[in-house]
């Protein structure tokens, strides 16, 4: 495979096309147009779901949102940096998951269902144990369900890593991946530079605001002065991350933690798109064919920011290509029935492939 200015897409057998493409709507141009339009303007698909707690081994907790019906297939929705199942991409995906006959459970980092977790820790970039403890839940509950999995961001991150730590272990059907921070270190630097560090600001806002609510009344397991001061996301790391999670030091924790060594090991067949233009990840951080396993299906589009990839209609009713081209990836690998048409709620459109 080669990496060009098209979408690459690296099938089973090594072959490149470009069956899906993906082209920025007219509308939304630009990678920051691309990345700001649907957290700031798109209405949420409205859904229902039920909320399951589920305890982990070590004591603490997290939540999962499931929807869809019994029997279905279902697909883990790993959403991003201080998101979860109200998050617009969330919301949007697991609409169009029930739309393609698929069960959705969203599941929430620790601290990330609108309620503290109960330990010290939280959750990274790097912590794939919570995702395996589901998996291995999910799948001693069903045994003959097929089971999938879509990653975004930092749940993109996560997701990859573990695919290749497990490798034909990890008891998934298929695997989605977006807009994936392959190298944290590189991630973090990109921030710091230009509009990118609007992003900066309102994630590190938004984490201090979660570790005030975590540790109100209680003794942080870090210097809380140095966290209130961090300006960057390398200086957040090293004050907060790192003593949370046993790192020795920010540089620790993204080498240990990048999931771009990882890519090469994965056996389920996976499904990883990004934009060349994704202002959280510089070009050179993208991974190259050698180092893609055979299972990995990347797709690198020119245009379509930090999990934005809108690709038409208009600003009232917009496209999203990702919640067309990655229900029809699983379905194909899940053999679930694709929707009727007509059935496709606004804002999705059905492509064939």
């Amino acid at each position: 495979m080669k990496r060009s200015s098209d979408s690459c897409r690296a099938s089973l057998d090594g072959k490149t096309s470009s069956d899906f493409r993906f082209e920025a709507a007219w509308w939304c141009p630009g990678p920051h147009g691309q990345t700001l339009w649907a957290p700031l303007f798109r209405l949420r698909p409205r859904i229902r779901s039920r909320r399951e707690r589920l305890e982990l081994p070590d004591g603490d907790f997290i939540d999962l949102d499931w929807g869809g019906r019994a029997g279905a297939p279902i697909v883990i929705i790993l959403h991003g940096l201080e998101g979860g199942s109200r998050s617009h991409y969330a919301r949007g995906m697991f609409a169009a998951l029930e739309q393609h006959g698929m069960r959705p459970v969203v599941m929430h980092f620790r601290g990330c269902s609108g309620e503290p977790n109960r330990l010290a820790r939280g959750y990274h970039s790097g912590e794939t144990s919570d995702l395996a403890f589901l998996v291995q839940t999910l799948r001693l509950r069903e045994p003959g369900t097929p089971l999938a999995a879509i990653g975004y961001s930092l749940g993109g991150n996560v997701l990859v890593k573990w695919l290749g730590e497990t490798g034909a272990t990890a008891g998934l059907y298929a695997a989605a991946a977006v807009s994936v921070p392959f190298m944290l270190q590189d991630s973090a630097q990109r921030l710091n530079r230009g509009f990118a560090r609007t992003y900066r600001h309102y994630l590190l806002a938004s984490l201090r605001r979660s570790l005030r609510r975590k540790f109100r009344g209680m003794t942080p397991p870090f210097c809380a002065a140095s966290a209130a001061a961090a300006r960057s996301f390398q200086e957040f790391d090293e004050a907060v991350t790192a003593p949370m999670h046993g790192f020795s030091s920010a540089e620790h924790y993204y080498s240990s933690s990048s999931s771009r060594p990882y890519l090469r090991h994965i056996a389920v067949p996976t499904l990883v798109v990004h934009a060349a233009d994704d202002p959280f990840l510089s070009h050179s951080a993208i991974p190259a064919a050698n180092e893609l396993s055979p299972q990995v299906i990347f797709e690198l589009f020119p245009h379509g920011g930090h999990v934005g990839f809108i690709d038409g209609g208009w600003p009232w009713r917009p496209h999203f290509w990702l919640e067309n081209r990655i229900p029809r990836f699983l379905a194909q690998q899940l053999g679930a029935h694709h929707a009727p048409e007509n059935c496709v709620p606004d804002g999705h459109r059905q492509r064939q492939p």
